[in-house]
């Protein structure tokens, strides 16, 4: 076993088009995606753990009858939802070393950035980023205000409610950002403990942390 950490780096480029005006912006996916260790139910295209809920809310959401397989119909099924809804994906970690070979954002160091605000320039109708997970150490959003800094701007609160959303004046033009709750697992625990979910939680037992995300994401995509 090798003693020099795991080099982490992201297996896809971003997926951007001229007429994109929504980006959701994450992290990496999973180390097994870097080595082509995929597990069965896995897609080997952005988001496509089989853990992850992304696919699985917007399945829900638009009725797209997604297949969750490991095959080349379920990426193209993935890639026309995006282009006919203009959606872009383009996480903001191009690498990162792990000492310990997990999915955590908080184990990830040397961080190498893709330059968002780049591509943001470059695509001018993107005017959505919609950040899978929140300001939290190593999180999306963290990284994108550290871009942010290193070109003396900074995010402009619009609502510091769950999901926070801000925005930014990018070319003259304004981009909103929109911090959704985290589509995986580690998520749930913070989730629990927001009121607005345990009030829908009282009001119908049955109601789980993947019908909060519905009901979240479905106002933004």
């Amino acid at each position: 076993m090798s003693d020099l950490p795991f080099l982490h780096v992201h297996p896809y480029k971003p997926f951007l088009f001229s007429e994109a005006t929504k980006l959701i912006v994450g992290t990496l996916p999973p180390p097994r995606f870097t080595t082509g260790d995929l597990k069965e139910g896995d897609v080997n295209f952005c988001y496509g753990s089989r853990d992850g809920q992304l696919w699985r809310i917007l399945d829900q959401i638009f009725d797209l009858d997604l297949v969750f397989e490991t095959t080349s119909e379920a990426i193209e099924q993935r890639k026309k939802f995006l282009i006919q809804r203009r959606i872009g994906i383009c996480d903001i970690v191009a690498s990162a070393e792990r000492d310990k070979i997990d999915a955590s954002d908080l184990g990830m160091q040397n961080v190498k950035l893709r330059n968002l605000i780049g591509y943001l320039k470059k695509y001018p109708n993107l005017d959505t980023i919609l950040f899978t997970g929140g300001n939290s150490k190593n999180g999306p959003e963290y990284f994108f205000r550290r871009q942010l800094k290193e070109h003396a701007l900074q995010l402009e609160v619009v609502s510091g409610e769950v999901p926070r959303i801000h925005k930014i004046q990018i070319n003259n033009r304004t981009v909103q950002t929109v911090s959704l709750t985290a589509p995986s697992g580690a998520a749930n625990r913070a989730i629990g403990s927001l009121q607005t979910y345990k009030d829908l939680k009282n009001k119908n037992p049955k109601f789980s942390t993947f019908d909060f995300r519905v009901l979240q994401y479905r106002e933004f995509f």
